[in-house]
């Protein structure tokens, strides 16, 4: 049983202004694949390696399993780390990079020679057991680093950026080869990334951090559709959601969006929070992702009312789909379009926004008004 509790932890580093990481709630539940994801300095790494014990808690409670974690080293945890930079020991081959740990643990050397062989048939490096690591791609030096931590059976699998060291390609085929690996294994995982691709793709649930702080808790999907704040609407999807500025106003029982001369009428059923009422005459900020505006003319014709003029800036082709960068009133928009759409550079074109899409935040707060 390998669940994880974080209850009201905080890291305040000796100097330091302000915590860096701050009130961290959290349940992990046994076998699940979790991710934190945020950008550089948001804390994820520190709260992960407070997890693995190699940074002390200044203040709240970490148990794993049943058991308080606090004051046991890392050694007695029953967790494996994997690290960005692999950690290998250059002067060991394969089989022996795999097999320190559980040297160390003096563990029978024909159970050692067992499991090694299993990770590396499971992993796709047995023809690599004699090779030393710098004969290796970083590809199976992320591998290997992945063995070393398999043999041992941890409870929990924390995994600090692995893949940020590997170019595209391969981060797309490592990604899914480590989906697999937790399916396989059947252990908690902990995965820190700052690639929300990679986020929305491995995680059964996402962490979004900020400044030590998390926004929402959630699956990719419920991330996507019902961001809680500006910061999760824009951080997660690529591209990122667009945001504009606007005026709530109401004609008779339909509430518009005004976005300075062009109007946007919200659908009835996105309308039925009586909250709305209150930002009646106020400005908000209204989020779209780009996959939601289209200058393709069966849109055009469904969304006849939500139209509006801007100028293409930049028309990036992209194979199957175009990325239209536009100009609007100085807003700078991104739409998603599919490949057959003509809008070149500096051309003026009229797109439709899908209303039912549309997101609003409160301007001040930043928080959802809508979704």
């Amino acid at each position: 049983m390998a669940s994880i509790s974080c209850r009201h932890i905080y890291k305040v580093y000796p100097g330091a202004t302000a915590p860096s990481v701050t009130d961290f709630n959290l349940e992990i539940a046994d076998k699940e694949f979790i991710i934190f994801v945020g950008p550089s300095g948001c804390g994820k790494s520190t709260t992960l390696r407070m997890i693995a014990g190699l940074e002390e808690i200044t203040k709240g409670e970490l148990y794993i399993g049943d058991k308080l974690m606090n004051d046991v080293p890392p050694k007695d945890r029953d967790i494996a780390m994997v690290f960005q930079s692999y950690a290998l020991y250059p002067h060991m081959t394969v089989y022996k990079n795999i097999a320190f740990g559980l040297e160390l643990r003096k563990t029978p050397k024909d159970e050692i020679d067992k499991r090694v062989h299993e990770a590396a048939k499971i992993l796709e490096i047995e023809h690599l057991l004699d090779r030393k690591p710098k004969a290796l791609s970083g590809g199976q030096r992320q591998r290997v680093a992945l063995g070393r931590a398999m043999v041992r059976n941890p409870a929990v699998f924390l995994l600090d950026e692995p893949l940020s060291n590997l170019d595209a390609k391969l981060r797309t085929s490592m990604r899914t080869e480590i989906i697999k690996l937790h399916k396989r294994l059947a252990t908690t995982f902990i995965y820190v990334t700052h690639d929300q691709t990679e986020a929305m793709t491995m995680g059964d649930r996402i962490v979004v951090l900020k400044d030590g702080i998390i926004q929402q808790v959630d699956t990719p999907q419920h991330l996507y559709d019902l961001p809680c704040n500006m910061f999760v609407a824009g951080f997660i999807g690529s591209p990122q959601m667009n945001f504009l500025d606007a005026k709530l106003t109401k004609n008779g029982d339909q509430y518009v969006l005004d976005l300075g001369g062009d109007t946007i009428p919200l659908p009835q059923e996105k309308t039925t929070d009586p909250k709305l009422a209150d930002y009646v005459g106020k400005a908000v900020k209204m989020g779209i992702r780009p996959e939601d505006i289209d200058d393709d003319p069966e849109v055009l014709e469904r969304h006849a009312n939500c139209h509006l003029q801007a100028m293409v800036d930049v028309s990036e082709m992209m194979g199957a789909e175009i990325y239209l960068y536009l100009e609007y009133k100085g807003n700078k928009m991104t739409a998603r379009v599919a490949s057959t759409s003509k809008a070149k550079n500096g051309d003026t074109i009229t797109v439709a926004f899908d209303p039912h899409k549309i997101h609003l935040f409160d301007a001040e707060t930043e928080l959802t008004i809508l979704n």
